[in-house]
């Protein structure tokens, strides 16, 4: 390329914020774009435009989630060991989503709002007063942890310690989450264990004693709910357990605490928008949720690998080709939104791509997520008459995880 791009395979990149140069360098002069990796993997194509990425979302028989989600190249056996619902396609993906997707449909999710509220209260009661402090630390992290505990059933003396572990695992390329950094440290010893990284055995070892408790006397609670067969007797097995419980203590934190905390840099850099909370409708305040899902697109990408030889937006890619669907990019691209690099808090559509929407791969906790979102806000608006930033915010070494881990603000209680 003519133009010097920032290199989006090297986490160390993302350490000061999306390239968003680079990826809108790609979206107006080659969308689908081969991508060396500095790492001295085999390289892949990076999609970044919208209708691309929609289209290999959709389109999962020539597009396959089943070698692999991440940019890493996996051997079989890795790859088999590693499996969860995301590295799947149908039918396998459909059955095993038909299993866990019960308690996160959007019926039963709406019946969790008064217990998100009461948690939310409680944690923004615990600070009453308080001016200046991590935002991350205190409130982002505090809600997601807390209504996950609830949902799964788990003690809450044993939240923080869960919490630390999908930290680990989530951010595997941040020193100061994990001593097992992918990109630093030998981690093949790992290499069959979910992020290559021995965290994933602690808690398999949780899951498995949490399931058998639920085994012997059976509880009201996500864990539960998992290991009841369908009408025809279906049901998962241990690894599958195991696999799907590490996975929702990794995501079903990390990705919600970013979101927050995104959210709010955006509208502390937007304070009249944050003033507005209070007498928006409830439609206004799921819209500003929405935007701020597209805004942060926490989950940056994932990969697919391609099962025939296609060709896309008019470059040749052949079976067994890594592409990856850089959500980030697509989510700000300027044929499809409208000034995208605008914050708009009453944006329509926001026909957005985080949460992998419009795909079978749509995040099962993206209705929990969005109403955890909603309702802190609307907390945080009725207590907060002003809200800013009293340092720089710090963030995640990841070019797969857009986060914040740090954000310290100063508040002005009403």
């Amino acid at each position: 390329m003519a133009e010097p791009l920032a290199d989006i395979t090297s986490h160390d990149t993302f350490v000061y914020g999306v390239p968003r140069e680079t990826f809108q360098y790609l979206r107006e002069n080659d969308p689908v774009h081969w991508t060396e990796e500095s790492d001295g993997g085999r390289g892949f194509w990076s999609l970044t435009k919208y209708d691309d990425v929609l289209f290999a979302s959709r389109n999962t028989e020539v597009f396959s989630s089943r070698l692999g989600i991440r940019i890493e190249d996996m051997d079989p056996e890795a790859t088999e060991a590693r499996r969860t619902l995301m590295e799947m396609d149908a039918p396998e993906h459909t059955r095993l989503r038909r299993l866990v997707s019960r308690p996160f449909a959007p019926k039963t999710v709406n019946e969790y709002e008064d217990a998100v509220r009461a948690l939310a209260i409680e944690v923004l009661d615990s600070l009453h007063g308080e001016r200046e402090f991590n935002f991350v630390q205190t409130i982002a992290r505090e809600l997601p942890m807390r209504m996950l505990g609830r949902l799964l059933g788990l003690p809450e003396d044993d939240l923080e310690w869960l919490v630390q572990r999908g930290d680990a695992l989530i951010g595997n390329s941040d020193p100061d989450f994990t001593d097992y950094v992918v990109d630093q440290v030998d981690t093949s010893a790992y290499r069959l264990l979910p992020f290559r990284s021995p965290i994933a055995l602690e808690l398999f070892e949780y899951a498995a004693q949490a399931l058998e408790e639920r085994r012997i006397t059976p509880t009201h609670d996500i864990l539960n709910a998992l290991l009841e067969p369908t009408a025809d007797g279906d049901s998962l097995d241990d690894l599958a357990l195991k696999n799907f419980f590490t996975l929702m203590v990794a995501a079903g934190n990390d990705t919600t605490r970013y979101t927050m905390t995104g959210g709010l840099l955006a509208l502390i850099e937007r304070p009249e928008i944050f003033a507005r909370i209070p007498s928006m409708s409830l439609v206004q305040r799921k819209s500003l949720v929405d935007e701020m899902l597209r805004w942060t697109t926490v989950t940056m990408h994932f990969r697919r690998t391609v099962t025939v030889d296609t060709e896309l937006n008019g470059k040749s890619l052949k079976a067994g080709d890594k592409v990856v669907l850089w959500y980030t990019s697509a989510n700000y691209d300027e044929d499809h939104f409208e000034n995208p690099n605008e914050f708009r808090a009453e944006r329509s559509p926001n026909d957005h791509v985080a949460f992998g929407l419009h795909s079978p791969h749509l995040c099962l906790g993206a209705h929990l997520a969005r109403l955890e979102m909603r309702v802190l806000f609307e907390e945080l608006a009725n207590r907060w008459q002003k809200v800013e930033l009293v340092g720089e915010p710090e963030r995640l070494r990841s070019n797969f995880i857009s986060g914040i881990k740090t954000l310290p603000i100063r508040v002005t209680w009403r």
